[in-house]
């Protein structure tokens, strides 16, 4: 694949990352991507050989076993990845959140007896803010955190979680106080705690090679050391955390559409149509070109968003959500277009473009539904007004 046209603005050490991720996709991704997704297969084997390159624990600090990059760094690394199997990359981006989460909220002992496997990819980890009734509207989450002495009793059903089951740790965010978000913790369950148990896994139109289940909690007894941060702090953990993970999806957005992208135009210098091939065809060119100019801005934006994220500016919540509802939207318009370019060749599995569209379909929905990226980016444009 060829590079695209901003690589000039990366560092050297991104452009190493991008080049190294690449090769990575190339070689482990993208030719099993169609398999994994008909067969349901959640590829645990291919995931370990990447925590080799760090990919386990790309915003963890190295004291800890990371990488100790940055968010400029990640985006770049789940683009390149996203255009072998975004539904892979996007299960990386959540491991990756909640490694974050561990390694900025967590005390030196929780990070010492989680994050090393997490980096490993010896373990991995899922976040569990989402319920049956509590979806975009996270903090009226019913999930209860009873105090019983040294520990915490969890009860409660966490609805739509990538990589259940199959996840070793965690992330739970439970009510231990008062309704609202400040009436929110955040804890850490191990998959052999007694009363932790897993929905089917749901039938979904895209994002197959990772599993989506239900958590269920059923008095779910854990240690008191098992919550991050201080009592009531658990929903500024989860937010925090999302911002990040935001940029994850949108970077993996990124990455379904260049594929798609690169994909057509492969296609159309390969086919002929009355004599002439449909790659030089003007009105076609034109729609290529439309399809670079969107990729190219949503990339600018979520860049601009993962420097503010890095430098801890006080816009960078809002650009996040600026980013991944601009990125996803456009994302998956890119690939619906790569399939209209592909024509009936589009449709069948085999070419690989109605996976993209599958996948990226549901990226405008996760982290955050594109209904509210809005209302935050609203929100931070009228507080100063009102």
């Amino acid at each position: 694949m060829t590079a695209t046209m901003t690589d000039g603005l990366l560092s050297e050490e991104q452009l190493a990352l991008a080049g190294t991720t690449l090769d990575f996709a190339a070689e482990h991704l993208a030719p099993h991507a169609v398999a994994w997704d008909r067969d349901k297969h959640f590829p645990t084997d291919v995931l370990r050989k990447g925590a080799d390159l760090g990919l386990g624990g790309v915003y963890v600090r190295e004291s800890s076993g990371g990488s100790g990059l940055t968010r400029s760094d990640g985006v770049v690394i789940f683009e390149t990845l996203a255009t072998g199997c975004p539904s892979i990359a996007g299960y990386l981006s959540i491991h990756n959140m909640v490694g974050w989460m561990i390694d900025r909220y967590g005390d030196e002992a929780q990070r010492a007896r989680w994050l090393p496997a997490l980096c490993a990819m010896d373990a991995f980890g899922s976040y569990c803010l989402t319920e049956p009734g509590a979806g975009s509207d996270a903090a009226a989450l019913r999930t209860r955190a009873e105090r019983d002495g040294d520990h915490y009793v969890l009860t409660g059903v966490k609805q739509f979680i990538s990589g259940a089951g199959a996840s070793h740790l965690y992330v739970v965010m439970a009510r231990t106080g008062e309704p609202g978000p400040r009436g929110v913790s955040a804890f850490v369950v191990e998959r052999d705690d007694p009363g932790l148990s897993f929905g089917p896994n749901e039938t979904k139109m895209g994002w197959n090679a990772q599993p989506t289940r239900q958590v269920v909690l059923d008095g779910v007894r854990v240690p008191a050391d098992r919550r991050l941060g201080a009592e009531g702090d658990g929903f500024r953990i989860a937010m925090n955390g999302l911002n990040g993970g935001r940029l994850g999806i949108a970077a993996c957005s990124l990455g379904g559409a260049r594929s798609a992208l690169r994909r057509s135009l492969d296609h159309l210098a390969d086919r002929e149509a009355f004599g002439a091939r449909l790659l030089d065809a003007q009105a076609l060119q034109f729609r290529l070109a439309d399809m670079a100019t969107g990729l190219t801005a949503a990339r600018a934006l979520v860049r601009q968003a993962a420097e503010a994220l890095d430098q801890g500016l006080p816009q960078a919540a809002q650009l996040c959500a600026m980013a991944k509802r601009f990125a996803t939207d456009t994302g998956y318009a890119i690939a619906d277009e790569a399939l209209q370019l592909h024509g009936g060749y589009g449709y069948l599995s085999e070419y690989g473009i109605e996976k993209i569209v599958r996948d990226l379909r549901v990226h405008r929905i996760l982290e955050g539904t594109n209904e509210i990226m809005r209302l935050i980016v609203a929100r931070g444009l009228t507080e100063d007004v009102r």
